[in-house]
């Protein structure tokens, strides 16, 4: 079995013959077989499951040919383990049977017990571990946006109360920063041990903070957790989500390898924001996906032209996979952007080789 490095490669700006490309939520909704699946299990069900879930995180990698997989999970798993009791609604996303409203119903959250209580996904890391011939990817989500259900009780626009409670109480609200930042750190440091090759920090809703608010309220733990893993020898991923091209400046500090960008913020524009201090990932609108095929190849072929113009590049979505994603498309697509991206490196090696005889 012949191992493909490319996505570890590129998260070091390293050179690769062609660039690396992977989706996130690759393993899910658009994907026929995945659907008959749910059609017996909901996608808590699956998670329990190791051999399930292993299959589940192996489709689009068999599929799409894509260069990493993305562990099958949800953001919620490890919460259920600290105290909070859920449930992933169909349309609706975590429902939380007992929403933090106070003091006490911080005081209360527990540590996490990875193996007591996530064994699964312990499980399922370590299958994967096994069968895989591209790096695995494993995820978290981040303080904020973990806080934000836990708080509201179920997605929101506004984000209500959560924002009140970090203004009207910054005390308590650090103290729910804390207890999910070690949270977070217990249970990403368990996926690296059992296998993972590299880890994201979904911060999905963070860019509903001003600059301001993000580096006061936020940034501290997000800092923390990179540094606090800083020893781990696996790449290191953040995306702060949609609508978070202010918060890039603020990230100098961060002790990550890779930076996700949503579409708002261009690949150039990303990186000189972001003081080409890391490796970049993005940054498609998935809902460009949509579109005839050759507007999505010009799409890509775009973002491909800007990438591949300094080291360190991943080919990805600004946001997830929806439902209706055509899964023939997404084949195409990833086929495109290996073959456009291998001959325009080849082509740029040999104009530097030419260069250098002349």
């Amino acid at each position: 079995m012949v191992y493909n490095d490319r996505f570890i490669k590129a998260c070091r700006k390293e050179k690769v013959d062609r660039l690396p490309v992977w989706y996130m939520r690759q393993a899910g909704r658009y994907d026929p077989d995945y659907r008959k699946i749910k059609e017996k299990y909901s996608l808590l069900e699956i998670c329990k499951q190791p051999e399930l879930a292993a299959e589940v995180t192996m489709m689009p990698v068999k599929k799409l040919g894509v260069d990493a997989a993305i562990l099958y999970s949800d953001i919620m798993n490890p919460v259920a383990s600290i105290g909070i009791d859920f449930d992933i609604v169909p349309n609706i996303g975590p429902v939380i049977d007992n929403p933090i409203r106070s003091a006490a119903d911080i005081e209360r959250l527990k540590p996490i017990d990875v193996e007591g209580d996530l064994s699964h996904v312990i499980e399922t890391i370590r299958i994967l571990d096994r069968e895989l011939a591209v790096p695995l990817i494993t995820f978290a989500g981040a303080p904020f946006t973990i806080a934000s259900y836990l708080i509201e009780g179920r997605p929101t626009k506004s984000y209500i109360r959560t924002k009140s409670l970090m203004y009207s109480d910054p005390k308590l609200w650090q103290q729910l920063m804390d207890k999910l930042g070690d949270m977070i750190i217990t249970y990403l440091r368990a996926h690296m041990a059992a296998g993972g090759k590299a880890f994201q920090l979904f911060d999905s809703w963070v860019g509903s903070l001003s600059p301001a608010d993000f580096k006061r309220f936020v940034l501290p733990t997000i800092e923390r957790i990179f540094a606090e893993l800083s020893d781990l020898k696996q790449p290191k991923i953040y995306f702060p989500g949609v609508a978070s091209g202010e918060l890039l400046p603020t990230l100098g500090k961060l002790q990550a390898d890779v930076v996700g960008l949503d579409w708002r913020v261009s690949i150039a524009e990303g990186r000189r924001r972001l003081n080409r201090a890391f490796a970049v990932q993005g940054n498609l609108d998935p809902y460009v996906l949509t579109a005839p095929m050759d507007i999505i190849q010009a799409y890509a072929r775009d973002i491909i032209d800007e990438g591949i113009a300094e080291p360190g590049f991943i080919f990805n979505l600004g946001h997830g996979l929806f439902p209706e994603a055509s899964l023939e498309k997404l084949r195409e697509l990833t086929a495109y952007i290996h073959q456009y991206s291998s001959d325009k490196l080849a082509a740029g090696a040999g104009q530097r080789e030419l260069n250098h005889h002349v």
